[in-house]
């Protein structure tokens, strides 16, 4: 079988980059090679637990591969010879190909070293539907679930199972919840929530061993304190999946991704990486980043589908911003960029300053909530680090605003003198937007540093 491009992996990233070069040469043959029948949309997993309810309702469409007319393949490729330009599949069929990109995601964290991981009721979150479902029949009829990690998938698996009835547990080794993504006045909010809600929160101490026979029984803590569970389900991370690439010859950097450029291409010829494999730097520190989201994914997938068979110099990934949100019954909070305690660890000079306003206008309307903004700004040109946000749904958009800012560059001043539309609804007021009045806080404090 020939094929002008071949995509391995179906999930965000690789969808996004066959759709992205068939939309942008039609002429060209793509095919998608993919393990699973059916895709599981990334962000939406922790939900098929209580709120979808069912993972059928949580389903990558297919819809606009086809459209597009890209082949979509359910086999498992073995092996690729980056040097015949071959790829073979479990069933020895052979795929010649122009240009590829591995898209092939990552796995769930298991550590060697804790023991009890073999037991049964023992679970990760693996983005598998099969997986998932016989996960989902199996707790059917448990009680106590204790969730190990505290980051968000923790934390949404969490808030899910509690929801359904289960008695839930979350063990975090960092003083906080989510305390890789956001300052603690912000992780205390949302732990605040989870608590108020039932679920259980224990911070600063970790998980020594898995108990039970051949069935869990328990979980006994680092400080020789043991909790019963019927389940324990680790959520501790994601490593990525490279092995296919590594084999093959590609460049693996120290934190354990394929090594990519700015075009996304790898160290073998024609073969590009995009998503939760591919190598990461951060946008704001040039380091080696270990983050993972589905939209990073897909801003990597454009620009590896973008460049496959000419490199456009405006379609670069320059570094991962690291934009997340999450939400917690009607609380959300959203990190775009560098909160303050990473600021000032890499060694930045800062300002911060923040602002609580109200999400509509006047804030007496029924559907009104706070909205709280923080900002962290260099203190040597105002240039805006990273930014911090609290209140309703809303603020997932604003957020992305924040990542806007940042990724141009954008400072202080270009905030203060922002152009914005609102209406009572749906915004802050003009005179009151938690955004830019946050920004004025950061001004006033730039003038007096």
């Amino acid at each position: 079988m020939n094929t002008d491009v071949l995509v391995i992996g179906g999930s965000a990233a690789g969808l996004v980059a066959a759709m992205t070069e068939k939309s942008n040469n039609p002429e060209k043959k793509v095919i998608l090679v993919r393990k699973e029948q059916k895709v599981m949309i990334p962000c939406g997993i922790p939900y098929i637990f209580g709120s979808i309810g069912t993972s059928d309702k949580n389903i990558l469409p297919d819809g606009g591969l086809e459209k597009l007319g890209v082949e979509i393949h359910v086999a498992e490729i073995a092996a690729v010879d980056a040097q015949k330009k071959t790829a073979m599949t479990t069933a020895g069929e052979e795929i010649n190909y122009e240009k590829l990109i591995f898209a092939t995601g990552s796995k769930p964290v298991v550590p060697k070293w804790l023991k009890g991981t073999e037991l049964k009721n023992v679970y990760t979150i693996l983005k598998d539907k099969e997986y998932l479902d016989g996960l989902q029949s199996k707790l059917s009829g448990l009680k106590k679930i204790v969730l190990v990690g505290a980051g968000f998938i923790g934390v949404e698996v969490a808030d899910e199972l509690n929801k359904q009835g289960f008695d839930v547990t979350i063990v975090e080794i960092l003083p906080r919840i989510l305390g890789l993504a956001f300052d603690d006045e912000f992780a205390a909010a949302i732990s605040e929530k989870l608590t108020e809600r039932g679920v259980k929160v224990r911070v600063g101490i970790g998980i020594k061993e898995i108990l039970g026979d051949s069935m869990v029984s328990g979980v006994l803590l680092d400080n020789g304190e043991t909790m019963e569970a019927d389940a324990v389900v680790l959520s501790i991370g994601y490593r990525p999946n490279v092995e296919l690439a590594q084999k093959a010859g590609a460049d693996i950097n120290a934190a354990g991704f394929i090594v990519t450029d700015q075009y996304k291409r790898t160290s073998l010829p024609d073969c590009f990486a995009a998503g939760d494999c591919s190598e990461k730097r951060d946008f704001l520190t040039g380091k080696l980043s270990g983050i993972m989201l589905a939209s990073t994914a897909c801003a990597e997938a454009r620009v590896a589908g973008l460049n496959l068979f000419a490199l456009s110099t405006i379609c670069t990934f320059r570094g991962t911003i690291g934009i997340y949100s999450t939400c917690i019954g009607e609380t959300a909070c959203g990190v775009a960029g560098l909160n303050e305690v990473t600021a000032r660890s890499e060694g930045f000079d800062v300002v911060v300053g923040s602002f609580t306003g109200v999400d509509t206008h006047p804030g007496c309307l029924e559907c009104s909530q706070k909205q709280t903004v923080k900002l962290i700004v260099s203190k040597v040109n105002g240039t805006i680090l990273g930014g911090e946000t609290l209140g309703g749904r809303s603020v997932g958009e604003l957020t992305n605003v924040i990542g806007f800012a940042i990724q141009n560059n954008m400072t202080i001043n270009d905030l203060l003198v922002a152009q914005i539309g609102t209406h009572p609804l749906l915004t802050a007021s003009p005179a009151g937007y938690p955004l830019i009045k946050a920004a004025e806080v950061v001004a006033k404090a730039l003038k007096n540093a």
